[in-house]
C-alpha cells in the first residue's frame, strides 16, 4: 500500500518550510513526501506510526523523518474535544535534502550530515540534551528569515550529527509498495485500531474496514507491515500502558486492564516482549531518567 503522497507548501520567499501547527488534525493520516521532517511535540500527545514503529507519543517528543518514509501522529480524543482544555502544539521543519544545491552535502565539511540523512530514512528519535538545543533552535527558525534561517537548519542538523548513540525508530528492512489504488486502505485500519484497541477485534470486523475478505487480511496485513495484526494491536496496548506508567495515575494491575489485557500475566508478558522491560523496571527507569 502506499501512503498519501503530501505535497508540502514551502512558500516563495523560502526554499523550506518552518511552521508552527495547533490542530489536531493536521496531516492527520498515514502519508509520506519527499521531503525530510524534523518534528517538535510542544504540547499534546497520541499513538506514532513511523514504517513498521507503533509506540505513543508525548509532550517534548522530538522526531526526524526521512525522504518518503511514511508516517502517521494520530494524537488521542481528547485533544478532539473543543470544549476541552488540551491542546496542540508542534513545530514542524520540512526540506529537500538537495535545498541547497546538489554539491552541498559532497563537500567533506558535511560528511556527518550527509550520514545523518541517509540514516533518517529509518526514523530517527531525538532525545536528551540535543533534543534541548533543537528546541531552541526551532523556536528562533519561527522568527527568522534570510540565509540565518538556512544556518539555524545547518547547526539543528549538524547537532544531531555530531550527537551519540543514533535511536532508530523502524526496522532495517522495512518497505512499503506503491500500489495507488490502496492509499486509503492502511489508514484507515490504523484509525479503526486506535480507536477500538481497548475492546476485541474480530477477523471479519477488521477486514471488512479494509474492504479485503476475511480469509486473505491477516496475509495482507502481514505483507504491508512486516507484523500480524494480533502482534500490531499489542504494541499498541503497550505503548498505551507505557503512556499511562509515564503519567502514574494508577496502579499497575488498574493500567493492565485499561490498555486492553484481560489478565495480568498476559499483559507482563507483552510488555516484556515489547520493551524488553517488566512494566516496574519501565515506570522506574522513566521517573530516573525523564
Amino acid at each position: 500500500m502506499k501512503p498519501l503522497l503530501l505535497k508540502v507548501s514551502s512558500g516563495p520567499a523560502h526554499s523550506f518550510s518552518v511552521r508552527r501547527d495547533v490542530l489536531p488534525d493536521i496531516n492527520n493520516r498515514w502519508h509520506c513526501h519527499p521531503e525530510l521532517e524534523l518534528i517538535y511535540f510542544k504540547k499534546g500527545g497520541g499513538t506514532q506510526f513511523i514504517g513498521d514503529s507503533i509506540k505513543q507519543f508525548k509532550a517534548g517528543d522530538m522526531t526526524l523523518v526521512g525522504s518518503n518514509l511514511p508516517h502517521y501522529w494520530r494524537f488521542d480524543d481528547v485533544y478532539f474535544d473543543h470544549n476541552g482544555h488540551e491542546k496542540v502544539e508542534i513545530i514542524v521543519v520540512h526540506f529537500c535534502e538537495n535545498f541547497w544545491g546538489d554539491h552541498f552535502l559532497q563537500l567533506p565539511e558535511n560528511k556527518l550530515i550527509k550520514v545523518l540523512l541517509e540514516r533518517s530514512k529509518r526514523g530517527l528519535q531525538v532525545s536528551g540534551s540535543t533534543k534541548e538545543k533543537l528546541t531552541l533552535l526551532l523556536e528562533d527558525m519561527l522568527d527568522t528569515d534570510g540565509a540565518e534561517r538556512i544556518i539555524m537548519l545547518l547547526k539543528a542538523l549538524n547537532t544531531v550529527a555530531v550527537s551519540n548513540p543514533v535511536n532508530y525508530l523502524t526496522s532495517i528492512g522495512f518497505k512499503y509498495d506503491h500500489n495507488e489504488s490502496e492509499n486509503d486502505r492502511l489508514n484507515n485500519i490504523y484509525e479503526y485500531s486506535v480507536r477500538n484497541f481497548r475492546k476485541k477485534i474480530y477477523l471479519d470486523e477488521i477486514a471488512e474496514i479494509a474492504g479485503v475478505s476475511s480469509n486473505s487480511f491477516c496475509r495482507y496485513f502481514k505483507s504491508k507491515t512486516r507484523k500480524t495484526y494480533s502482534q500490531f494491536i499489542i504494541e499498541i496496548k503497550v505503548g498505551y500502558a507505557c503512556k499511562l506508567l509515564i503519567e502514574n495515575k494508577m496502579n499497575i494491575k488498574q493500567l493492565c486492564y485499561d490498555s486492553g489485557f484481560n489478565n495480568f500475566s498476559t499483559f507482563h508478558k507483552h510488555f516484556k516482549q515489547v520493551t524488553g522491560k517488566s512494566p516496574l523496571m519501565y515506570q522506574k527507569e522513566f521517573t530516573k531518567n525523564p
